[in-house]
C-alpha cells in the first residue's frame, strides 16, 4: 500500500505567535504511558472543494499551536535528568501526500495495522529525547475525492481528551472561527497539579505499574473492528444492574469472551487492565482542560471459573466497583508509588523503556480494556462535515480493546477494536455474537 502514496511535501508548522518558551515538567503519570507517538486516521469520504486545501490547513495548524504551543515543542531532558517537553517552538510536522486509492479500497474492512500507519500517519522517533517533532500530521488526498487525516502525537504530551480538544481546536480554525471560539477556555498546561506528595506514600502496591506487570516476549496478534449492534448492546445491559454504564457491561463480555476464546484453564487467575479520568475525581478536581496525562490504571484478578461462571451482571458489577474505587486517594498513591518507581522520572535508561514500553506486552490471560466513549473524536469539521470513520492506524500490543464511538451521531452505536492471537479469533467472534 505504501508505493501508492505519493508524498509531495513536508515542511514544519511553527506557532503563529510567539508562545511560552520555558520547559514543561511532566507529571508521572506522563512518564508512566507507552513512550511512542499515537497514531490515528480520520476519513472524510467526498470533503468538497478547500476544505482541506493545505495552505488553509497550515495556516489553522499554526494558529492552533499558539494556546497548544507544547504540540510544537521537543521532548527534552532537565537538569535534574528528568525527562519535559521543551517549548521551543520547533514545530509540527505537516505532510501532504497523494494515494492511489480510494476510500473503499482503505475503509470497507478497514483494519488497524503498521502497513495503515506507514501509509497515512508520518513516522517519528520514539523513546526519550530526540529531535522528532511532538505532533505530526499528514493530509493525504484519495484518487475518489476523498481524504484521510492521519495524526501522530506522543503519548507523554497528553491523553486522549486532550489530543481530541486540539483536534477541535485545529478544525474549528480551518472551518473560519478565531482562536480564542475554536478552542473555548484555554488548555491548562502547569502539570504540577499531578506532583507526588513529599515524602512520597504510597498505600498500596500498584502492581499494574510494575515493570513485571508486563513481563513477556511480543507475540503475533491481529487487529479486528466489530460493530455493537443496538440488538447486542441491549441484550449485554439488559443483564446488567441499573446504573452500569455501558463500558462496564462490555467489558464484562468482553472479559469473558476473550477467557473462551483462548480456552484458559478455569483454575488460572485472569487479570483486567481498567484505566480511569481522574480529572473529576480528585480533590479538588483539575480543570475541565487540564491537557496532560491524567488517566490511572487499576486492574481485578478473577479465576477463570468465576469470570465465566458468575452472572455477567456481576463481573459488570466487579468491573463498576474498580473503576469506582480511583477516586483521590487511590490516585495520589498512584503518583506516590510512581515516584518511588522511577526514582521520581529520572531515569532514561533501558529501564525506563521497559516501565513504559511501546509495545503492551499483556500476558496471555490478560486483557486491556479502554474506553473512548464519551469522546469528542468526530469533532473534527474541517468544513464539510465530521468524519465518517476515526480509529487508530495501529494497535501496540496484544489483548488491547478499546471501545469507541462508531460514528459522529450517538445512534451510530458502538465499535470495538481488540487484537488477539489470529488463532483465537474464529472462536472469540463465536463467542461475541453469540445471540446475532
Amino acid at each position: 500500500m505504501t508505493k501508492q502514496v505519493v508524498v509531495v511535501d513536508t515542511a514544519l508548522v511553527a506557532p503563529s505567535e510567539e508562545t511560552p518558551r520555558q520547559p514543561l515538567w511532566l507529571s508521572n503519570l506522563d512518564l508512566a504511558v507507552p513512550r511512542t507517538h499515537t497514531p490515528l486516521v480520520y476519513y472524510y469520504p467526498a470533503p468538497g472543494t478547500g476544505s482541506f486545501a493545505p495552505d488553509r490547513l497550515r495556516a489553522a495548524l499554526g494558529a492552533a499551536l499558539v494556546p497548544f504551543y507544547p504540540l510544537a515543542g521537543r521532548l527534552g531532558v532537565g537538569p535534574d535528568g528528568r525527562l519535559q517537553i521543551e517549548c521551543n517552538s520547533k514545530g509540527a510536522l505537516f505532510v501532504v501526500a497523494n494515494a492511489d486509492l480510494t476510500g473503499a479500497d482503505v475503509f470497507d474492512d478497514y483494519e488497524p495495522s503498521s502497513e495503515i500507519r506507514n501509509t497515512f500517519v508520518p513516522l517519528g522517533e520514539s523513546g526519550e529525547a530526540n529531535n522528532s517533532p511532538i505532533s505530526m500530521f499528514q493530509v493525504t488526498f484519495l484518487k475518489c475525492g476523498g481524504v484521510v487525516l492521519g495524526t501522530a502525537i506522543h503519548h507523554a504530551a497528553m491523553d486522549g481528551v486532550g489530543a481530541f480538544q486540539f483536534m477541535q481546536t485545529w478544525s474549528g480554525v480551518a472551518r473560519g472561527l478565531d482562536v480564542a471560539e475554536a478552542c473555548g477556555p484555554q488548555p491548562f498546561h502547569d502539570r504540577t497539579l499531578l506532583h507526588a506528595r513529599r515524602p512520597p506514600c504510597p498505600t498500596s502496591d500498584h502492581f499494574v505499574y510494575s515493570p513485571a506487570f508486563l513481563s513477556g516476549r511480543p507475540r503475533p496478534y491481529v487487529t479486528r473492528i466489530y460493530s455493537v449492534s443496538p440488538k447486542l448492546l441491549a441484550d449485554v445491559k439488559s443483564r446488567c444492574a441499573p446504573g452500569v454504564s455501558t463500558y462496564c457491561a462490555v467489558t464484562a463480555h468482553l472479559w469473558r469472551c476473550v477467557c473462551v476464546a483462548r480456552g484458559l484453564a478455569p483454575g488460572a487467575d485472569t487479570r483486567l487492565s481498567l484505566p480511569a479520568n481522574v480529572r473529576h475525581r480528585l480533590r479538588p478536581p483539575l480543570p475541565r482542560t487540564f491537557f496532560g496525562n491524567a488517566v490511572v490504571r487499576d486492574h481485578v484478578t478473577a479465576p477463570v471459573s468465576t469470570v465465566l461462571g458468575a452472572p455477567l451482571g456481576s463481573v459488570a458489577e466487579t468491573i463498576k466497583k474498580a473503576v469506582d474505587r480511583v477516586d483521590d486517594a487511590f490516585a495520589r498513591s498512584v503518583l506516590d508509588y510512581l515516584e518511588l518507581q522511577n526514582a521520581g522520572g529520572k531515569q532514561l535508561s533501558g529501564q525506563a523503556q521497559a516501565q513504559a514500553p511501546r509495545e503492551q506486552l499483556v500476558p496471555a490471560t490478560d486483557l486491556w480494556a479502554v474506553s473512548w466513549l464519551g469522546m469528542a473524536m468526530y469533532d473534527a469539521d474541517f468544513g464539510s462535515g465530521a468524519p465518517r470513520f476515526v480509529a487508530p492506524a495501529q494497535m501496540f500490543g496484544i489483548g488491547t480493546a478499546y471501545m469507541t464511538p462508531r460514528g459522529p451521531d450517538r445512534d451510530d452505536g458502538i465499535a470495538v477494536l481488540i487484537s488477539l492471537e489470529p488463532e483465537y479469533l474464529s472462536c472469540f467472534e463465536k463467542v461475541f455474537f453469540y445471540n446475532e
